[in-house]
């Protein structure tokens, strides 16, 4: 049998046996077996575990363009975290007339200062200035299982018995979750099944709900713009926070620089001397210069006291972009999108951030 022909069973992916973590990878000793199965599949079927895929713009696009013919509720996933870096833009178009129902996750990283009705109210804002007018905001924590209960009730109850389809970004979350409703749901026995979404060529993975309908986990949607994209495997470890993250105090005066790693860069220009609260992951390590001595720092030690980069990502790694802001009102936010934020609290700070070419930096009412 010609091995280009082989289509996974589960999900009528075509087998490949090269790279294990591309879409519809099989280890080589399977194809002599009667029916193949994808080790994405084997997992959901045996261990009840979604993983993602990632994908070219072309499948997000086909992807997207699908939703609008479908009829059913769309569940989108943002990581609190990275709310902007995690949005996918341009999703209000491809829906149709669906519902949205918004949930975001990593709850469990804030600070315990934020007040849940407050992000809540702020999520609904944010969405909506970004075209989105969601049913509802939910928070939840996909690692630690909070608030999942709550998600499930109010998928139940907004899905009206129709399908439901859960969309969102490599690295918010989106598998944790879906898993984590499995697991609530069908408990340890029930053997998911897993079968082919009609009409795409993309492996969505649709799990039976008791009703006949069925809950479909779309594959994790790559946005260029996460910073994410800019680091090693080992260091998104760095900058994802595993646990509540702890601000991090500095008293700066004029003309200071704060380095997070080699990733970015604060210079605080004119305000006084005034406390900057950053919060990134307490992993990461934060520099304070000079601001005249900053330049030359950063093209002797990035990648090593300067880190992450590492040392041999460098050639790959892209500029920094500066951005200067003035910061007319107090209690701002100054957001690194996915490394976290700088709160300054008085008005009349002018600051100028660094990023990678091609990650955002904004500025917010502050969430604290």
């Amino acid at each position: 049998m010609n091995r280009s022909e082989i289509t996974c069973i589960g999900c009528g992916v075509t087998i490949q046996t090269d790279d294990p973590k591309q879409i519809g990878y099989a280890p080589p000793s399977s194809l002599g077996k009667e029916s193949v199965i994808c080790q994405r599949c084997f997992r959901l079927k045996h261990y009840n575990e979604v993983q993602d895929v990632s994908l070219t713009d072309d499948d997000f696009l086909k992807i997207l363009n699908g939703l609008s013919e479908v009829d059913g509720l769309i569940v989108k996933i943002v990581d609190i975290f990275d709310f902007n870096g995690s949005w996918l833009p341009g999703l209000h178009r491809f829906v149709g007339k669906n519902p949205i129902l918004l949930i975001g996750n990593k709850e469990d990283l804030l600070p315990k200062s934020v007040k849940r009705s407050k992000l809540i109210q702020w999520m609904k804002h944010e969405a909506k200035q970004l075209g989105l007018q969601p049913i509802d905001v939910l928070l939840v924590s996909a690692t630690k299982g909070s608030s999942i209960d709550e998600a499930i009730d109010a998928i139940d109850h907004y899905r009206n018995g129709k399908d439901v389809y859960v969309v969102g970004c490599t690295n918010v979350g989106k598998s944790t979750f879906i898993n984590r409703i499995i697991k609530n749901v069908a408990g340890e026995d029930d053997v998911i099944t897993t079968s082919h979404f009609p009409g795409t060529t993309l492996d969505m993975i649709e799990i039976p709900l008791d009703d006949g309908s069925a809950l479909v986990d779309t594959p994790g949607i790559i946005n260029h713009h996460q910073m994410a994209h800019f680091v090693d495997k080992k260091d998104l470890k760095l900058i994802t926070p595993k646990k509540e993250i702890k601000p991090m105090v500095f008293q700066l005066n004029e003309g200071q620089t704060l380095f997070f790693g080699g990733l970015a860069r604060l210079d605080y220009m004119s305000g006084g001397r005034r406390s900057l609260i950053c919060h990134v992951s307490n992993e990461l390590k934060i520099h304070r210069t000079k601001m005249e001595n900053a330049e030359s720092l950063y093209k002797k030690h990035v990648g090593e006291l300067l880190q992450p980069p590492r040392k041999n990502d460098l050639e790959e790694f892209p500029p920094l972009v500066r951005h200067e802001f003035s910061l007319k009102q107090g209690k701002t936010d100054i957001v690194f999108s996915g490394l976290g934020w700088v709160t300054i609290n008085d008005p009349g700070a002018v600051v100028a951030a660094y990023v990678p070419k091609g990650v955002s930096v904004l500025t917010r009412p502050s969430l604290i």
